[in-house]
């Protein structure tokens, strides 16, 4: 192989950059790792003194998820701030039909949890102070040139670039990725005609640790429970859906009438909506990259993939895929193969791309299906809610995707592993 000065480069620092960096040196610790991230690290950014902010955002993790964290020696720690899901309720607003999960029923403590990203990155950052990953940030990619033996990648940094050489580079650097657009690659996006809502609520009952998705005839919304790891508080996280004409109209409302407009399209599960925080806000797009690897070159999470964020399946998803790129990176190093060959990247691609196709298909149905007002499907929704509250194997198949267990999950193996390549089917 060609001597570069690193083995791979990640453009982006953020959940899923962090992610794959600490997972690659818990299973090839020799591989040189360098992080470009455009924020400024800082030593004290540790987990240490957290205190969470009523406003933070949050992400929900799979149970499957938890597994993967548990892997990397994380979970512990990330655990201490997330709040479990025990119970999920599917509903369609106004109709008689309705789906219920409950974890216990499926023998686990939580069907999965929801923790505040600002809380995720600082137990990131704790556990990748003590690995051989490089940190150059703030900094920025800003373009790649293929040569012999992998990449040259252009860094910018306090306005001057310089050159860095890599086996490969993993483009990490979110749905707006302007490096994955300088890079040429092709995207295919599908508008929803629809805004996300972001923000946390308050309501006067408590959450009970039930996740709520409720279907409108304006667009679906979910509650998560948020706020505490052992606590049944009345704070959750809510994602609404809008169209930019009801959007602009909810901006402008006092935050007591955005209570009172909540409560209309959400009802009384909850109680009464008594506050809510900070509102942030998106367009939704479906995103897709069909050739997401080329040679020496691989993008990942919201770079590749962006769905609609109401069925939180997002980032689960994303994670999957850096434990199946992992793997791939892992077993081509252990063979003295270049992880930025083509045949490794397509190996990942192929091993990730039915999980991620599946994975768009359940979220986009939802959103497709739920969305649709005739009264064929409104009388189908109903019926297709109830029976999966009532058919046991389709209860089990609806609790595996909620839980991320339906797919297949890379195995971290640690360095000296028998096994070349383990896929573990859950």
């Amino acid at each position: 192989m060609a001597t570069t000065d690193t083995d791979l480069i990640i453009a982006g620092g953020g959940l899923a950059g962090a992610t794959l960096a600490l997972a690659l040196s818990r299973a090839v610790p020799d591989l040189r790792v360098t992080v470009v991230e455009s924020f400024p690290l800082s030593p004290d950014a540790v987990p240490d003194d957290y205190q969470p902010s009523y406003d933070s955002r949050s992400t929900a993790l799979a149970w499957g998820s938890r597994l993967i964290f548990e892997e990397l020696g994380l979970w512990q720690r990330l655990s201490e701030h997330a709040t479990p899901i025990q119970h999920i309720h599917v509903s369609d607003r106004g109709r008689f039909g309705a789906t219920r999960l409950d974890a216990e029923s499926h023998g686990q403590p939580a069907l999965g949890y929801v923790a505040d990203n600002r809380w995720m990155g600082l137990c990131l950052m704790r556990e990748l102070l003590d690995t051989g990953v490089q940190w150059q940030a703030p900094g920025e990619v800003v373009d790649m040139t293929p040569i012999a033996g992998g990449v040259d990648v252009a860094i910018k940094q306090n306005s001057e670039v310089r050159s860095l050489t890599a086996q490969c580079l993993v483009v990490a650097d979110g749905g707006r990725s302007g490096l994955r657009e300088t890079l040429g690659f092709q995207t295919r996006q599908q508008a929803y005609g629809q805004n996300a809502l972001i923000a946390n609520v308050s309501t006067s009952d408590s959450h009970r640790f039930t996740a709520y998705e409720r279907f409108t005839d304006a667009g679906p919304m979910a509650l998560l429970p948020h706020g505490s790891a052992s606590l049944a508080g009345s704070q959750s996280a809510l994602v609404w859906t809008l169209t930019d004409q009801d959007l602009e109209q909810v901006l402008s409302l006092s935050d007591p009438e955005k209570c009172r407009r909540l409560q209309d399209r959400f009802g009384w599960r909850l109680g009464r909506f008594t506050h809510i925080g900070q509102c942030n806000h998106y367009p939704l797009t479906l995103t897709t990259v069909d050739e997401p690897v080329r040679a020496g070159v691989a993008l990942v999470g919201n770079a590749a993939h962006a769905l609609h964020p109401v069925a939180g399946q997002g980032f689960n998803l994303a994670l999957r895929g850096l434990m199946t790129l992992v793997e791939q990176f892992r077993v081509a190093h252990a063979s003295g193969q270049s992880i930025g060959d083509l045949s490794v990247l397509r190996r990942y691609q192929e091993l990730h791309r039915q999980d991620w196709q599946q994975t768009v298909q359940f979220s986009d149905s939802l959103i497709r299906v739920f969305g649709d007002s005739s009264v064929p499907v409104l009388a189908a929704r109903d019926a297709g809610l109830v029976g999966l509250d009532l058919l046991p194997g389709a209860k089990r198949w609806f609790a595996r995707k909620a839980m991320g267990t339906g797919g297949r999950r890379a195995v971290i193996h640690s360095p000296g592993s028998a096994s070349r390549e383990q896929m573990e089917h859950e």
